[in-house]
């Protein structure tokens, strides 16, 4: 199994706790800018882009979350980092999943948004990836996808920032947002969530139409001692929508686990 050299951006005083951050099918590192500011004052924050997002490159697909997990800890080590916390939204928190179950000791604290451990239907996830591919471009499903990332009420208060992440998801090549969408199709991390033990924060949105509070209570309920917080009103990008609430209970429970 070969690895990407993962794109990352890493800001905030050199002598405090990592934080790394990995975003959304269709986002880049640029998601986390409503977070930065607060974050990098007390933390060392490391943004990812995923593979194929991004100046990640994009190797042929499908991809596996094992494989976009093992970029992370490829990433990890090029940078000397024994351990991080971890905060992973949508795919990124697949990914966060699986480095908890599977390299524990690099993973210290954990905090899952709008995610799940199991997002069916496959076919779903392989029709849309054969639909980008065929156009060449993630602009055939920008409309859908974007419908879903924010709810209605926002998207009408706000339509820079929903015109903003719509450009966001086509600057992404097809490649990658569709070895990615393989990646979710042949993702089942159930059996494996019940084995994390770093300290877990899970978030999820009320109006969530992608990972609903149902797979987000699923995951709190599996690990132990874990924390479900259900932001309302709150679509799929929640990093965005609730800019706000996210970052302070990213820093709350930053502040409990480390």
């Amino acid at each position: 199994m070969s690895t990407v050299e993962l794109n990352c951006e890493i800001e905030g005083p050199e002598d405090e706790h990592p934080l790394l951050l990995t975003g959304s099918l269709g986002t880049t590192l640029r998601m986390w800018d409503p977070q930065l500011p607060q974050l990098a004052h007390d933390h060392r924050v490391i943004r990812v882009d995923l593979r194929g997002h991004g100046r990640s490159s994009a190797p042929p697909g499908p991809y596996s979350i094992e494989e976009l997990g093992q970029d992370v800890l490829a990433l990890m080590d090029r940078l000397g980092l024994e351990s991080v916390s971890f905060c992973g939204l949508s795919i990124g928190g697949m990914v966060g999943q699986w480095l908890a179950i599977n390299a524990p000791d690099r993973v210290r604290a954990l905090i899952l948004i709008a995610t799940s451990a199991y997002l069916p239907p496959a076919e779903s996830w392989r029709e849309r990836a054969a639909a980008v591919r065929q156009a060449g471009t993630p602009a055939v499903v920008a409309d859908t996808v974007i419908a879903r990332w924010f709810t209605r009420a926002y998207a009408e208060r706000r339509p820079e920032v929903v015109a903003h992440y719509r450009e966001m998801i086509c600057s992404v090549g097809a490649e990658g947002y569709a070895g990615c969408c393989e990646a979710i199709a042949s993702m089942d991390l159930r059996d494996g969530v019940s084995q994390i033990a770093a300290t877990t924060l899970v978030v999820a949105g009320a109006q969530d139409a992608v990972a609903s509070p149902e797979h987000g209570a699923a995951i709190a309920d599996a690990i132990p001692r874990a924390r479900l917080d259900v932001l309302d009103p709150g679509a799929h990008l929640l990093s965005v929508e609730r800019a706000a609430e996210v970052t302070r209970l990213i820093s709350e429970h930053m502040e409990r686990a480390v």
